[in-house]
This record gives C-alpha cells, sequence and structure tokens, in this order.
C-alpha cells in the first residue's frame, strides 16, 4: 500500500520539458551567479515556485549547481580529462 507522503512527494513533480529548460537557462547564463528570482525572470515559461525548489535540489545533487550567499551558479563540466585529472589528483 502507498502511504500519502510517498504520494504527496511526487505530486508535483516537475515534468521532463520543464527540467531540460531550467538546467539549458543556468548553463547559458552570463552571470556566474544568480539569485532564484533572477532565474525566474530569464525562464522562456513561468514555473511554480516549488517545482523550481524541487529542479534546483536536483540539480544540486547531481553535481550540476551550487547554492552560495551570493545565489546559484553552474559548476558542472563534462570534460573527461577534467575529470582524469580530478580523480588522479592529491587531496588537501
Amino acid at each position: 500500500m502507498t502511504s500519502t507522503k510517498a504520494i504527496h512527494r511526487y505530486e508535483h513533480s516537475p515534468t521532463l520539458n520543464t527540467v531540460i529548460m531550467v538546467e539549458e537557462t543556468l548553463r547559458n547564463m552570463d552571470e556566474s551567479v544568480i539569485t532564484i528570482a533572477e532565474l525566474k525572470r530569464m525562464l522562456p515559461k513561468k514555473v511554480n515556485h516549488n517545482r523550481l525548489k524541487t529542479i534546483l535540489r536536483y540539480l544540486e545533487e547531481s553535481n550540476k549547481i551550487l547554492f552560495t550567499i551570493d545565489g546559484i551558479t553552474w559548476v558542472f563540466n563534462p570534460n573527461p580529462k577534467l575529470r582524469e585529472a580530478i580523480s588522479k589528483g592529491l587531496e588537501l
């Protein structure tokens, strides 16, 4: 039997198109750091605030963005040479 809490968790999940739209907007932004309010203004379509927070949480957990005191910044770099250098590098 499915719990009410589990149903509620996925009830307002964003669509894949919305996730991709937010991801592309962040990846292609001119600024290095933006606020959630600035991101909302940059998006081609309006996104519900709670859905946007869900998307941002997903992007942070997948190491594509970072939240700082100043705002959101895109950090993902798919370069395989960079990944190899990081894996072989020394930890400080």
